[in-house]
């Protein structure tokens, strides 16, 4: 008996008769895929119109950053000045870093950003019981939209990855 296990970036193939476990390739270059664009460049140079405060940190994925162009401005406005040339480099940067799938990171950081709130970006999500809690209580009263700020990437390519993840199993 042999399981398959298509994963984030490689085929992993375990046989049970063999005991053995083998990492085939790039999951793109075997389905002779190029890499998915997760992240909109448009977007990213929006977020960076609000850079001073780290929004384009957070929305590429580099949270720890983003609390510090919120505390520092911007690192006094430089950062955010030398980040609109680095702003290509960050959205390619995700293409390996984050899971393509059918949830789309650009609308679920723009309904956070715009009614996170109220939970949308959770309800786009799929995650109905924390889509209503939002509703109901402000995010908690803005302590989980401060959670998604720093992880709503990894939340989205984790469900895009279970989402594309299959287990084939095949008999002899």
């Amino acid at each position: 008996m042999e399981f398959e296990f298509r994963g984030r970036s490689d085929f992993r193939k375990y046989s049970k008769a063999s005991a053995e476990y083998t990492i085939e390739g790039d999951l793109n270059d075997d389905l002779g895929q190029q890499m998915v664009e997760t992240h909109s460049l448009a977007i990213g140079y929006i977020a960076w119109l609000f850079g001073i405060f780290g929004a384009h940190r957070f929305y590429y994925g580099k949270p720890f950053s983003g609390v510090l162009y919120l505390f520092t401005f911007g690192l006094l406005g430089i950062g955010w000045i030398v980040d609109l040339f680095l702003i290509p480099a960050m959205n390619n940067e995700t293409r390996s870093q984050f899971r393509p799938g059918e949830i789309d990171y650009s609308i679920a950081w723009l309904l956070l950003a715009l009614v996170g709130v109220f939970g949308m970006h959770r309800f786009y999500m799929g995650d109905i019981v924390w889509g209503v809690v939002y509703l109901l209580t402000g995010g908690l009263f803005g302590v989980c939209l401060i959670f998604d700020a720093f992880t709503l990437n990894d939340q989205i390519s984790r469900r895009n990855w279970h989402s594309q993840t299959r287990y084939v199993v095949a008999h002899y």
